[in-house]
């Protein structure tokens, strides 16, 4: 699949800042099964980019503005070729050791209902895989996606008391439970293609994440949808949990407050249908 990518990221000050530093995760790579065509981060303002890698593997742009600043208008588009692996992952940077992320985060421990889930899923319940496609089924089940992003990154515990939550936080719960069973398992973030009749529910920012299964190595599991990622799917960062691929974190000197707008697109190309 072709698909077309734009992310608007929009910040608005309510008081000059003197100088703001964000780091941006918001560039995929190239592996099998995602080719990326092109891929551009604008700036609409005078910044500095300087581009990296972290210790994860993913590519980071390091933004730097110098005051004063009253609004930061960001534009990230690319096109990326996609085809359906069933949520196997290869081909990736891999930086560190699988287990690594065995280690839970503060975001990311296990309160005694998912222990619980855990144990069910546990060795003795069949082969690897199944028990890995069997655990995303259960996170799926407990508790419809809200389409539109959680407003604040909450740690597992909370977000099973609250009995709610977005791609984020089912994404954290399953990483959360699958360590518990004895799985190495991280954060992905990324975007996926939606055609939703809705407009405000068709496309926006998605989270899953990927499960280390003994004899396949990282796949794909997607609780929101009950799935393994197809060729809908962009894969751009991953980490312990959010905080480790978060599109964008950073610091800012000049006080007040901010307000953020964020919109994003995610279109298949009619250029695949030619010929």
């Amino acid at each position: 699949m072709r698909l077309l990518i734009q992310h608007q990221t929009e910040y608005r000050f309510t008081i000059p800042q003197s100088r703001v530093v964000q780091m941006l995760r918001m560039t995929p790579t190239s592996h099998v099964g995602q080719n990326i065509v092109t891929w551009h981060i604008d700036v609409d303002c005078d910044a500095r980019l300087k581009h990296s890698r972290d210790g994860f593997g993913n590519v980071i742009s390091m933004l730097y503005l110098a005051g004063p600043i009253e609004r930061i208008g960001m534009r990230v588009s690319g096109e990326v070729l996609t085809e359906d692996r069933a949520g196997v992952v290869a081909g990736t940077a891999e930086t560190l050791p699988t287990a690594v992320f065995r280690r839970p985060t503060e975001l990311t421990k296990a309160p005694e209902l998912l222990i619980d889930l855990a144990n069910r899923h546990g060795p003795a319940a069949g082969d690897d895989l199944a028990r890995a496609h069997a655990l995303n089924s259960a996170v799926a089940g407990l508790f419809r996606c809200n389409l539109q992003r959680s407003t604040e990154v909450r740690p597992v515990a909370e977000i099973l008391e609250a009995g709610h939550g977005c791609s984020m936080d089912l994404a954290h719960v399953l990483v959360s439970v699958a360590r518990e069973a004895g799985f190495a398992a991280r954060f992905v973030t990324g975007y996926i293609y939606r055609e939703d009749p809705d407009p405000e529910h068709r496309h926006a920012p998605h989270f899953w994440a990927e499960i280390d299964v003994p004899g396949f190595g990282w796949i794909g599991f997607d609780p929101a949808n009950d799935m393994c990622p197809n060729d809908r799917y962009v894969r751009v960062a991953k980490g312990l949990d959010f905080r480790d691929a978060a599109p964008i974190s950073g610091a800012r000197i000049g006080g007040g407050h901010e307000v953020m707008n964020v919109g994003v697109d995610v279109s298949m190309s009619q250029a695949q249908y030619l010929g």
